[in-house]
């Protein structure tokens, strides 16, 4: 039975452990943006041995280039993007200690291999309600790679931001096994 779990960041291997899709999960802390244009840097940057621009270790990514902020708010809507674009680079980041990766839509297996070797999970953030997905963000920042714009690496500040588990670390996948569900039911 899905149930609802507060996590603050960065995470830990005991925290994903605790989450089986379906599960509804309220973030509170620290979380980093970046889209396939900043994925392709950092892993230009792990392959080099270079230091990324932030701490990787027991962090988050979430895929998504947010609307300019307006007057007073510290982003505009923050709605995911579709995360088959970073397959190619998610594996390599999971080796050097990200723990969690935000967005919409299935994975491919060996995002899904690496997520059981290194103790990661996946979350769906809410498609279609990217405006209240913004309001769990209370600060956002640029820190690396600003001449991508939208697509630059922001740090954001939330509080109880809205997810739901779409693959946990035991290589369970909520895109396939909610189709199960539904050709058992018609």
């Amino acid at each position: 039975m899905p149930q609802t779990i507060r996590l603050t960041t960065p995470f830990t291997d005991e925290d994903v452990s605790k989450l089986s899709i379906g599960d509804k999960v309220l973030i509170t802390g620290t979380i980093y943006t970046g889209r396939d244009a900043a994925h392709k840097r950092l892993v230009e940057l792990v392959e080099a041995g270079k230091d990324l621009p932030f701490d990787i270790k027991g962090q988050i990514i979430y895929y998504v280039g947010p609307a300019p902020a307006p007057p007073g708010k510290p982003i505009g809507s923050a709605g995911p993007t579709t995360s088959y674009r970073m397959d190619p680079y998610a594996p390599a980041l999971m080796d050097v200690g990200l723990k969690c990766m935000i967005g919409k839509g299935p994975r491919n297996q060996k995002v899904i291999d690496s997520m059981k070797k290194n103790k990661a999970v996946y979350l769906a953030a809410i498609g279609g309600a990217a405006v209240v997905v913004a309001k769990s963000i209370k600060e956002a920042e640029v820190i690396a790679y600003g001449d991508l714009g939208t697509e630059a690496i922001r740090k954001l500040k939330v509080e109880d931001f809205p997810c739901i588990v779409a693959n946990d670390i035991y290589g369970n996948d909520i895109y396939k096994e909610g189709v199960k569900e539904y050709k058992k039911e018609t």
